[in-house]
């Protein structure tokens, strides 16, 4: 009888270690608040942000790259002398960096050589190496070249986003919203809004709803020049775009862990409305949110709109992706923005004006 045993104790125990200190960081940072956004409350609808920027790292990516590690050490793709190595435009890399940190791994991040000097600042904090590309498409291969070179592992966040993350529970961004959403006026949203950046929040989201059979609905948001919105449209997931100027949402193709079945809206939003409701988020509620933040919510003050036109009541429900400390240097910027042909005032006076409605 014949037989080829590969059990290492020494790599097994150190897998079991590493997996108890990023379990370990879920059990410390706990869950994140929902501040609900002051509406007239004679409206008869409520608006619920989800502030993921509390997280270690700040922002929604610390979910994700938490999957990602356990989902790479209980693979057994990662083991106690791997390089990390991933593709990202910025805050996925810096959580990443934050876990690869925590049980003592390399990491390296290749990112587009546009991300912002405060995202690189954030990774370099936590011990991981910036690698810069002029052109973002080429970000995979060049992810992978690096893995191989490194004899490392190429997390590739936009294949395996939707599938490390548990949909069914285990306190996953839906189960939380629903949870804390239990005590409020209409604690069954009318609709939960997210924009897309590998597609694994969307699709953990309209997983769940499916699965515990609540009537919710899910609208996914899309800012220009990306590639999901106009490939959900035409149902093609081969379309192509030159890539997005809103960091951590769109991309220049159709991600495989972007989930179009499972999406029941899609609502593409300009670039300079999405600054536009980001500065109105922090002018409304003092809280200072990213770009892709000021995407969700220019989409749920449409869905809003509508529901109000409709003589409909009940409550939308969106994320705080990160903060805008991380933008000082590009949407913070009136410069910046000129230079971009970006003009979010009259954008700024129609956010302003919808508080004013009667």
């Amino acid at each position: 009888m014949e037989y080829v045993d590969r059990h290492d104790p020494y790599t097994r125990s150190w897998v079991a270690e590493a997996i108890r200190h990023v379990e370990a960081d879920a059990h410390r940072s706990c869950d994140t608040h929902l501040h609900v956004f002051p509406l007239p409350t004679h409206w008869g609808v409520n608006l619920y942000l989800k502030d993921e920027s509390v997280h270690p790292t700040g922002s929604l990516k610390h979910r994700l790259a938490r999957s990602l590690f356990l989902y790479g050490l209980a693979n057994g793709w990662i083991g106690p002398s791997t390089t990390v190595v991933e593709a990202s435009s910025g805050s996925t890399a810096v959580s990443e960096a934050y876990f690869a940190r925590l049980v003592g791994l390399p990491f390296v991040a290749v990112m587009p050589a546009s991300t912002s000097p405060e995202k690189i600042a954030l990774i370099e904090f936590y011990g991981g190496r910036c690698h810069l590309v002029r052109d973002p498409g080429t970000i995979y291969e060049e992810s992978r070249r690096v893995a191989a070179e490194t004899g490392g592992h190429f997390m590739d966040q936009f294949t395996y986003a939707e599938r490390a993350t548990d949909w069914r529970g285990n306190n996953n961004i839906a189960e939380s919203v629903f949870q804390q959403m239990e005590m409020e006026p209409h604690p069954e949203p009318s609709w939960i809004v997210v924009g897309a950046g590998t597609g694994g929040t969307s699709s953990t989201i309209g997983r769940y709803i499916r699965y515990r059979r609540h009537q919710t609905r899910l609208a996914v948001v899309d800012p220009e020049g990306s590639a999901f919105y106009p490939g959900w449209c035409a149902g093609d997931d081969t379309v192509t775009a030159p890539g997005s100027r809103i960091e951590g949402i769109g991309r220049p193709r159709v991600e495989p862990s972007f989930m179009p079945t499972v999406i029941d809206r899609m609502i593409q939003v300009p670039d300079a409305l999405s600054i536009a409701a980001m500065r109105w988020v922090r002018e409304v509620t003092g809280r200072d949110v990213g770009g892709s933040t000021g995407t969700n919510v220019a989409a749920a003050v449409r869905i809003l709109r509508e529901m109000r036109e409709a003589g409909e009541r009940g409550s939308v429900v969106t994320l705080i992706c990160d903060g805008g400390e991380r933008y000082r240097c590009t949407y913070g910027d009136d410069t910046w923005l000129a230079e971009h042909g970006l003009d979010i005032a009259p954008h700024l006076e129609e956010l302003r004006s919808f508080l004013a409605e009667p």
